[in-house]
């Protein structure tokens, strides 16, 4: 039994080849199908080749993102979440992106939750700051899309977030406005109380007049000497705030024109609840006092004045024994 070229004996059966062979035979030693049995093949679907439809790639699609989010590391997603937060800046595409992020990986929203409140506790006054309006986008996305425990969340640890950014020992008086900005914009679109507010900025008043009082007062004894430190390192005795570095003083100016810039955009928009137009001119009216009460009194001598100016005086009455009968004065 030898080993041909073209291939291996196999018993009495002829050589199976195991070369390449020629295309041209392989068409002529290819069974050909009748045409009974070809229209055989039209009147079964199972057997003919298919194509997909839309509605089953939409549901490949679905099942790649809702196995990719179950799939994931917990730890990973923590990771890059946090890494999306301490990136955050004046612009609204790193809010939106983040915020994205958060929505995906809904499943994990208490892990995410807690990683915003670690983020606001450690982080600079700038981080901080910029979280803060983070927030604000983030309840506006995940109330379009219909997630309403991130918005139950924030509601609940309000009042932590607020210390967080604004805390009582000076070092967020910077902070102040910001919180006050972002509260009036949950309150205008209904994730706060009014009342809420109301109580969080009579704390916020608090905090602020102790801010700058700290600011203006001087030290009794001066800072505390460390030796041969150098004076950056000294530690304040009087609770100051410690001074920010000019490069995050450069960043949070720039960051805030940036910010005014787009709120003028979205300055004159009114909410849509009821009477929003008339609670809005209400707020910026002043209270009426006694200066009010001298500019009407002013506002009212001038306007007489002027009106006997512009009027010319009524013609004298006539006696009264004068009287006209048939074109005749009698």
């Amino acid at each position: 039994m030898e080993a041909t070229s073209q291939g291996f004996p196999v018993g009495n059966s002829p050589a199976i080849s195991v070369g390449k062979s020629d295309s041209s035979d392989s068409d002529a030693q290819r069974p050909q199908l009748s045409p009974s049995i070809t229209s055989d093949f039209h009147h079964h679907p199972g057997l003919s080749p298919q194509t997909p439809s839309p509605d089953s790639n939409l549901n490949q699609d679905w099942d790649g993102q809702s196995v990719e989010s179950t799939m994931a590391d917990p730890f990973e997603v923590r990771m890059r979440f946090t890494g999306q937060l301490q990136h955050l800046n004046a612009s609204v595409t790193s809010a939106q992106k983040a915020a994205q992020y958060a929505l995906k990986y809904k499943d994990m929203d208490e892990d995410l939750h807690s990683c915003i409140l670690e983020q606001l506790e450690r982080n600079n006054m700038n981080t901080r700051a910029n979280i803060m309006y983070f927030i604000e986008h983030f309840l506006e996305m995940a109330q379009k899309d219909k997630h309403m425990d991130y918005i139950r969340m924030m509601q609940r640890d309000i009042i932590r977030i607020v210390d967080a950014v604004a805390p009582d020992d000076g070092s967020g008086a910077a902070n102040v406005k910001v919180v006050r900005r972002v509260l009036r914009g949950l309150q205008d679109k209904d994730f706060l109380e009014a009342r809420t507010v109301t109580e969080i900025e009579e704390v916020l008043k608090e905090r602020e007049t102790s801010a700058h009082d700290a600011g203006l007062s001087s030290p009794v004894n001066g800072d505390v000497e460390m030796g041969d430190a150098p004076p950056s390192h000294a530690i304040p005795t009087n609770g100051r705030a410690p001074r920010l570095e000019k490069r995050q003083i450069e960043q949070r100016i720039e960051e805030d024109r940036e910010r005014h810039k787009r709120l003028r955009e979205s300055i004159w928009a009114i909410s849509s609840h009821a009477n929003a137009e008339i609670d809005k001119i209400w707020d910026e009216t002043s209270d009426f006092g006694d200066d009010d009460h001298i500019l009407g009194e002013e506002e009212s001598a001038e306007f007489t004045q002027a009106m006997k100016h512009s009027c010319p005086p009524k013609p004298p009455a006539g006696p009264a024994s004068t009287r006209i009968t048939n074109g005749k004065k009698n």
